[in-house]
């Protein structure tokens, strides 16, 4: 009940930072930067096990931008000049210029280095198909639809090897699909390409976008649990929700804005926290923050993830106890909205 984990991505130390311009210089070999990104990923393994986050990710420290790692490592794409994507950061928007093929698998192995440092679980980590195609240029397929169910194949073939591997929870993002509702359907067959017959527990992400207009189907999405943003939406989603009736699915709710450098109480996390019960149920939820922090600082970073444990830690007791904290019956024990 009330489970903690974060969304993937962590903030890359300075060192780090430091080593990946040196290897685009050439100053450095690829097998240095690879043992510095795996210290970087040991010392988040060990910072979230030290504030007693429940089920770990590895932090992405091997990676830049999330489409563009998946496509430097797949057949089909080159990358075109730096494209802005958002304030002043910028990614290789990707180009498709061929039939998209994965040579080998992609994440296995950084995953099976972080589930090696750690008895907890680590979640795979895959950007979606839908995001991938919507976020690159594409010079070969016919339609978005076309390539999209394209993606899908290779995307669904990494899935099927992490759950090999011994994942236990595979999200797969989609932070694209709710800025096109009309298309929502091609982002249901696509996941559902790549989540068909997996028994690991099934994740997806998706932050900003018109939750109103697409929010009806989310239920149809084939994952076992939905993650959204709710704090840098001053919890507005939960309006949403409450129109659903009762939401059949995980909700991943993210109880800190890591938009924001302001670090947030405890307390006010927690609130942000009940806040949500009045609509899920308390073993429906899983608590994180809104969205990857790795445009944090590494101390803002963990200060919010630090929130996230004590505030769901804070609830969590309350829930057992039974008692609220003016003395009132449980939060957990009425019946709720969704």
């Amino acid at each position: 009940m009330l489970l903690t984990t974060s969304v993937g991505s962590l903030p890359k130390p300075d060192y780090l930072m430091k080593a990946r311009t040196q290897a685009r210089r050439g100053e450095i070999t690829a097998a240095q930067l690879r043992a510095l990104e795996e210290q970087a990923t040991r010392e988040w393994i060990e910072t979230q096990e030290a504030l007693g986050v429940d089920i770990l990710v590895d932090g992405e420290q091997y990676r830049g931008d999330m489409v563009a790692y998946f496509s430097e490592q797949l057949g089909g794409f080159k990358q075109s000049e730096l494209v802005r994507s958002y304030g002043n950061r910028y990614y290789r928007k990707p180009i498709i210029m061929g039939k998209i093929t994965r040579r080998k698998p992609i994440t296995v192995s950084w995953w099976t280095y972080a589930q090696s440092l750690t008895s907890r679980p680590v979640k795979g980590m895959l950007t979606g198909p839908y995001t991938i195609m919507d976020w690159s240029f594409n010079e070969y397929y016919p339609s978005r639809r076309a390539t999209t169910l394209a993606i899908a194949q290779v995307v669904r073939d990494e899935a099927r090897d992490l759950e090999r591997a011994g994942a236990q929870y595979i999200q797969i993002d989609e932070p694209a699909i709710s800025t096109r509702p009309e298309e929502m359907d091609l982002a249901i067959d696509a996941l559902g390409i790549v989540t068909k017959g997996l028994k690991a527990k099934t994740l997806t992400h998706i932050c900003y976008g018109d939750f109103k207009a697409i929010g009806p189907k989310l239920r149809r999405l084939p994952v076992d649990q939905i993650d959204l943003e709710f704090a840098n939406r001053n919890f507005e989603l939960l309006q949403v929700f409450k129109r659903f009736g009762r939401f059949p699915k995980e909700i991943g709710l993210g109880i800190v804005d890591v938009h924001s450098h302001r670090i947030e109480s405890v307390e006010e996390a927690a609130n942000n926290l009940r806040k949500a019960l009045t609509v899920f149920r308390p073993e429906q939820v899983y608590v994180d923050p809104d969205c990857g922090l790795k445009t944090r600082s590494v101390e803002e970073a963990k200060d919010k993830l630090r929130v996230v444990v004590e505030a769901a830690r804070v609830v969590r007791d309350e829930l057992r106890s039974g008692l609220s904290r003016n003395g009132a019956p449980g939060r957990g024990r009425a019946v709720s909205h969704a």
